[in-house]
């Protein structure tokens, strides 16, 4: 059995991960908080759909469409099992998180929120859980708040009571920052949002790969999830929601599939889950995405957490051994939850620069704003380099990373 002790074996599932980038140096993939790669038995599975039982799903009589359906709604049954979810009912399945929000936003936002009515984010928020928001605001004519970070790069949970109030009709957060690595404290705003009457909305994405997830224990109301995050496919992500809320908000796409009944005047729509998910759906997808899911539950997220929060603490004890390395967000020590990543700048060098560089010796980190230009904004950073991790992850992909960044910074000193 593969275990988080023997990664070699893992690793094997993983083909892109030992490619050589050239003849001397291997191929490092610290880019895991944009897309995680996927392994051998998700491609397997994808490609198996292909091969044995293509089909359209849910129309067709034949055996074909037959198992289709049967393993595709096997996809949201897993779905629901790695988040603790009620029902099968309550998971929608979407392109992405980003469409998942955007169904909550329009279907539940334009239908409830009232004019002065206010939705709270938080400052750290990824632009797919600001701008849905300002468009159904401007709709509306409500308002969007930020809560505030603290010195230490976590939320400020004094201005998030403070900005909390009755005109608060949702709040929507992230459970991780993709770009400051917290993680935010959503039972605990569940609870403060719930006594003020308020909704919440959870992204989820860069938590779900890497903690166990409880929708039920969080008390909340949304959740969005990504699945090429999760070591699945591109192309799918899902929506779950309470299904005494999904059963008040109106669809947000119209067409095949999710009608009951269609006359010339007007027409009916299919129960939950179906009301949401017109047209063809992402069949292959959500068949590999069930995979990946079966891939990180025989892992263990305990398991995961643990190795990532050593990996993590090493990573930050290398960082901080650079010059002039400035690292935003909370320590490890901190925040015993944070993801395994670090976004950091060094003054007078260009972020683009650092992960340019590093690209041409086969290192593969992000620079830029990460979809997060307020965060930038508001710590008056115009880009940071990110260099995130998974279980896949070893100490010597980071030592590689290391020891060519030092190279990289001392270069583009001597050449600023």
């Amino acid at each position: 059995m593969k275990t988080l002790e023997n990664f070699r074996l893992i690793r094997e599932d993983f083909p892109l991960l030992d490619r050589k980038f050239n003849e001397e140096e291997k191929l490092i993939y610290l880019d895991h908080a944009a897309t995680t790669q996927k392994p051998k038995q998700v491609l397997k599975k994808i490609n198996d759909y292909y091969l044995n039982y293509n089909a359209n799903v849910h129309r067709g009589a034949h055996q074909l469409s037959a198992k289709a359906t049967e393993k595709f709604e096997n996809a949201r049954l897993s779905i629901k099992n790695y988040i603790k979810a009620n029902s099968t009912k309550e998971i929608i399945f979407t392109r992405n998180a980003t469409e998942a929000i955007n169904i909550a936003a329009r279907s539940w936002g334009e239908k409830n929120l009232k004019e002065n009515d206010e939705i709270l984010l938080s400052i750290m928020e990824h632009h797919s859980n600001i701008v849905p928001w300002q468009l159904v605001a401007e709709r509306n004519k409500c308002k969007v708040k930020f809560t505030k970070i603290t010195n230490d790069g976590t939320l400020d949970i004094e201005d998030f009571k403070n900005k909390l109030n009755k005109k608060t009709k949702i709040v929507s957060l992230v459970h991780i920052s993709n770009t400051l690595g917290c993680c935010n404290p959503i039972k605990k705003i569940a609870q403060l949002s719930k006594k003020n009457g308020s909704l919440v909305l959870v992204d989820a994405c860069q938590s779900l790969a890497h903690t166990e997830v409880d929708v039920k224990d969080l008390n909340i109301d949304f959740l969005a999830g990504s699945g090429h995050k999760l070591c699945g496919p591109t192309g799918i992500g899902f929506l779950w929601a309470k299904e005494e809320i999904l059963n008040k908000m109106p669809p947000l796409f119209g067409g095949g599939e999710m009608i009951q009944d269609v006359f010339e005047e007007k027409s009916t729509w299919a129960d939950l889950p179906h009301k949401f998910e017109a047209g063809t759906p992402a069949i292959a997808e959500a068949i590999g995405l069930s995979e990946a899911l079966n891939y990180i539950s025989i892992l263990g997220l305990n398991n995961i957490q643990k190795y990532e929060k050593k990996l993590t603490e090493y990573l930050f004890e290398q960082l901080h051994s650079i010059k002039d390395l400035n690292i935003i967000g909370p320590n490890p020590y901190q925040d015993s939850n944070r993801a395994s990543l670090a976004s950091f700048f060094i003054k007078n060098i260009h972020s683009n620069d650092i992960a340019e560089i590093l690209d041409s010796k086969g290192i593969c980190i992000r620079s830029g704003n990460h979809c997060c230009q307020p965060l930038h904004k508001y710590l008056n950073i115009n880009s940071t380099a990110r260099v995130s991790m998974n279980f896949t992850t070893t100490k010597e992909d980071i030592d590689i990373f290391i020891e060519k960044l030092e190279e990289t910074i001392n270069f583009l000193r001597i050449n600023s």
